[in-house]
């Protein structure tokens, strides 16, 4: 009977540690898309800033009087 129980614990303790494992694959997944996710982001915020460093080299005069409202409006 002892060594029922203990091989059942075994099992039991073998279950739990694959279960660990497969939790701490599944969080570590979730670190690199949500790493990935955040370059991504930085990239595009980096392409719409020198999009517009470009247009205010360029022209600055003309892009900063679409933003200034004129006589009022």
């Amino acid at each position: 009977m002892p060594q029922q129980f203990q091989r059942r614990q075994s099992q039991d303790d073998q279950f739990d540690n694959v279960e660990a494992l497969r939790t701490r694959e599944a969080e570590d997944a979730a670190a690199a898309r949500q790493t990935n996710s955040k370059a991504d982001q930085g990239d595009a915020l980096d392409s719409i800033l020198d999009d517009i460093e470009s247009t205010l080299e360029s022209n600055a005069e003309e892009y900063v009087g679409n933003f200034v409202q004129k006589g009022g409006q």
